[in-house]
């Protein structure tokens, strides 16, 4: 079974097949996407907790950080699944690893703004921790990956019958 299914995709030009390659996009985005939502968690946590500026910072830094670091590991894993054997399959792939690339360069700017924020005035820092998460959403927002201009009914489908995106 195993060796039918790589011949198989041998065959193929070279590229995962539609199905093979929605899953190994989902299986990279699904852990991507509860990290992602674990952290934003996090922070808004750290934005309301009794901590210091220097604890709060601490904590910013490194939930920013492992934001970073999840968005790149996803845009590897994209990267890996190669190009698709589909229509607009080249395209489709580069949007998904560009919009992650964006997301893990947004993650990253946060985190070196907030570790440039000085901690002695907490008004100052948790204003400049409010700039930096509002720039973020809005890079995070001018990110997200525009579906409408990636068509391919192959890959839609896909999308909607893998089990890894379900």
């Amino acid at each position: 079974m195993v060796l039918a299914t790589i011949v198989v995709l041998a065959g193929c030009g070279g590229g995962p097949s539609p199905r093979a390659w929605a899953a190994s996009v989902c299986g990279a985005l699904t852990p991507w996407r509860s990290e992602i939502n674990k952290l934003t968690s996090s922070t808004d946590e750290q934005m309301t907790a009794q901590t210091t500026p220097a604890q709060a910072k601490e904590n910013l830094v490194r939930l920013f950080d492992g934001a970073e670091q999840a968005s790149e590991a996803a845009r590897r894993k994209v990267e890996k699944a190669g190009i698709p054997e589909a229509e607009n399959g080249e395209a489709i792939s580069a949007g998904f690893r560009s919009s992650l690339g964006k997301m893990r360069d947004a993650y990253g700017r946060a985190r070196d703004t907030i570790d440039g924020l000085g901690t002695g005035e907490p008004t100052v820092f948790y204003d400049g921790v409010r700039a930096a998460v509002e720039t973020l959403n809005k890079e995070y927002d001018a990110s997200a990956l525009d579906t409408s201009k990636l068509n391919s009914e192959e890959l839609k489908q896909a999308f909607d019958e893998v089990p890894e995106c379900r």
